[in-house]
């Protein structure tokens, strides 16, 4: 994606059941992870408040660089291209909160706004397009 902006960070503990035989963090639960700060960043822009709206998650991906190991906490970084007439483009970094220099993994997602009672896409919402153009980032978890 060309032209990206960071809009979330999202940071999540990972589980001493998270790790499989191998004693690392499963591959499938980065997508948990990925996942996770995707949906904490749609509470953000208030996807709730949005009746009869919904996303879809039409392509997904991810690229493992490092193994994550319990205990610790990741720190995702949601990125956001420039949207189109009903879809975005997301990156997201995957980071230990104890070493944020090194980047674990990286992925993302194409995701199209629907219309719940059509199944079709729908322009996306302009409180939505507003985050896009809007310069601030919200760090969820940090209290």
């Amino acid at each position: 994606m060309q032209d990206k902006k960071l809009v979330f960070i999202s940071r999540i503990p990972m589980r001493w059941g998270d790790m499989d035989a191998m004693g690392h963090i499963n591959n499938t639960v980065y997508f948990r992870f990925l996942e996770q700060a995707r949906i904490e960043w749609y509470g953000y822009l208030g996807r709730a408040n949005l009746a009869g709206m919904e996303t879809v998650v039409v392509h997904a991906h991810c690229t493992f660089m490092l193994p994550l190991t319990y205990p610790g906490t990741v720190e995702v970084r949601t990125f956001a291209g420039s949207p189109g007439r009903s879809s975005f483009e997301i990156t997201q970094e995957i980071r230990r909160t104890d070493d944020p220099e090194k980047l674990v993994a990286q992925g993302g997602a194409r995701v199209v706004w629907v219309d719940r009672k059509t199944g079709k896409s729908a322009p996306l919402p302009d409180q939505v397009r507003a985050i896009f153009a809007s310069d601030s980032t919200y760090t969820f978890g940090m209290d």
